[in-house]
């Protein structure tokens, strides 16, 4: 049988409790970090980030080895994450402007055989929309001639000291409110006139483009005729 002697077991004891300290201290710092950022223009370092210091900018180092892990960048003012998330917004709507115009001209080229075939499509639109125009311009001289008849009336009776009726001054106020509203649709039409002949131009350039081998001669769109 062999026999330990004290002095030895206590030399044992110790060296093993000494081993297990070290393996506990290396199993606690393996995931603990440090923490470098700036306040009052100073740079401070830390095992632990203070509230006060939640939002600043930091780098991030493993406590064992030293090594950078991370950066943190400060957040940010309600002001700027409103611009943020303007600009992400915006950033989304050009996107998908871009993807709408690129299926546009898929649809474009498959729609049409030939330019002849767009112009052809165009020349449609703009007679009806031509069409419009004059019907909406008729009713514009119309109503202003029937309110210009009104207020004729309705003067004269004053001149000749009678009173004006209720109901003539309502059938002016009704007029002229019609007046308006025309006026407002025809402003319209027009503005989508003049838009839809920079639609066409753009929409030839587009299909030539498409179409046209690169560095074939660009002749200038022309107005399509109607019919």
């Amino acid at each position: 049988m062999t026999r330990i002697h004290a002095p030895s077991v206590r030399a044992l004891a110790a060296g093993m409790l000494l081993a297990s300290a070290t393996i506990a201290h290396a199993q606690s710092t393996t995931g603990k970090k440090l923490y470098c950022w700036t306040d009052n223009g100073h740079k401070v370092c830390g095992d632990a980030l203070p509230a006060s210091a939640a939002n600043n900018a930091r780098v991030e180092f493993n406590a064992k080895s030293g090594r950078q892990t991370g950066e943190v960048a400060r957040a940010l003012t309600a002001e700027e994450q409103a611009a943020a998330a303007t600009a992400a917004e915006q950033a989304e709507a050009a996107s998908a402007a871009e993807e709408a115009r690129k299926r546009r001209d898929l649809a474009m080229v498959e729609s049409y055989a030939s330019e002849s075939d767009l112009r052809r499509a165009f020349g449609e639109r703009i007679a009806l929309l031509d069409d419009t125009l004059k019907a909406s311009q008729l009713g514009e001289s119309n109503l202003r001639r029937s309110l210009i008849s009104l207020l004729g009336e309705a003067s004269d009776l004053e001149l000749s000291g009678k009173p004006v009726p209720p109901a003539l001054l309502a059938s002016i106020r009704a007029q002229h409110d019609d007046l308006q509203k025309q006026l407002r649709i025809l402003g319209e039409q027009r503005l989508d006139r003049a838009g839809l002949d920079d639609e066409f131009k753009e929409a030839v350039d587009r299909y030539r483009a498409l179409r046209q081998p690169e560095g074939a001669a660009a002749v200038p769109p022309q107005q399509p005729s109607g019919g």
